[in-house]
């Protein structure tokens, strides 16, 4: 396991890029929902980046904690942290005004049953953050979930397609962008919406659990035939480097990786190196959650961790009983049903 984790820790370090960038920044950042899966390994990036710098600048991570121990090991970091609901219009207030805002916050599982939370997390919250912080720059995780679902041949949508959310999670995350947008124009705000789709770690993921799926025999439904990926690293350091493309009015970026992978072939791939041939229901739609994340590249460069690194560094995870994160993607979900 220590050769392992040695490889993922290399992964995690901040690139030349983002070093310089993060030192031309102006002001500290503060991270909104630092608890959610990506959070805690932003918040580090956030901090590695800032001292391999030189640079003096401080990390805040703002959430409930739940997590036992989470809030512990990101101040041993020496990340600051706060513990708060954002929902609880004190909590919220009470929070120090800093220049570099990323906001993480928002829930997605739970949604049907719980539409009341939903809406109150994903739209109303943003519009009392967006207030509060008028006077910052603000990147704002979304997810590529507002687009429809697109033709595979057509390449993924991009930034210039009218959003068209399926079901009251992607409806409330229209709302959030929303909320930001209008904020932006009224207070001069500089914004970025930051639509991702989908992150990947070795504690979780499409891969991981299209990995999990192959070495347990259970059947992997292709109905959503095929995905975008990105290396969780490469996604936090581009919404790090995101504070110098926001703008009034907001821009809008997709990021995800390069690749319309075929999660037929990602079973496969996974199936050579466990040692199992994967198991099938239903069959592939001519249509996906896609998108196209061009522009990104343009800006920061292809992620620098390939497709084919991640499935092997994930296969080697699960052989040897890694820790994972059991919050699956549902990403076959092709209604909105979450």
């Amino acid at each position: 396991m220590e050769g392992i984790e040695l490889t993922y820790n290399k992964l995690l370090e901040p690139s030349d890029d983002l070093v310089s960038e993060i030192a031309e920044l102006d002001g500290d950042i503060l991270i909104l929902g630092v608890g959610g899966k990506m959070g805690p390994a932003l918040a580090k990036l956030a901090k590695r980046a800032i001292d391999k710098a030189g640079v003096n600048k401080r990390i805040i991570g703002a959430a409930r904690f739940s997590e036992a121990g989470l809030q512990e090991a990101l101040n041993s970091e020496r990340i600051e942290t706060i513990r708060a609901d954002l929902l609880e219009d004190d909590q919220l207030e009470a929070l120090p005004h800093i220049k570099n805002v990323l906001y993480l916050a928002g829930t997605k599982f739970g949604t049907t049953g719980n539409e009341s939370f939903t809406w109150a997390m994903n739209s109303y919250l943003p519009g009392r953050v967006a207030q509060k912080y008028e006077n910052s720059r603000i990147v704002v995780f979304s997810t590529g979930n507002v687009y429809p679902l697109t033709p595979v041949l057509m390449g993924g949508a991009d930034e210039t397609m009218k959003p068209q959310p399926v079901g009251e999670y992607a409806q409330s995350c229209l709302g959030r962008e929303r909320l930001f947008q209008y904020y932006s124009l009224k207070n001069n705000t500089p914004i970025l919406i930051y639509r991702l789709n989908y992150a990947n770690d070795v504690t979780y993921g499409v891969l991981l659990e299209i990995a999990r799926s192959v070495k347990e025999r259970r059947a992997l439904d292709l109905s959503m035939g095929h995905v975008n990926i990105i290396w969780q690293g490469d996604a936090n350091e581009m919404a790090l480097r995101a504070f110098r493309y926001c703008a009034v009015p907001s821009k809008v970026l997709n990021i995800t990786g390069p690749e319309i992978i075929s999660v037929r072939w990602l079973a496969k791939e996974f199936g050579k190196l466990i040692g199992q041939t994967p198991q099938f229901i239903n069959q592939e739609q001519d249509t996906a959650l896609l998108s196209n994340a061009a522009e990104s590249y343009r800006l920061f460069g292809y992620p620098k961790v390939p497709l084919k690194k991640m499935i092997e560094l994930i296969v080697d995870w699960i052989n040897e009983d890694g820790k994972v994160i059991n919050k699956p993607t549902h990403f076959q979900e092709r209604t909105g049903q979450f």
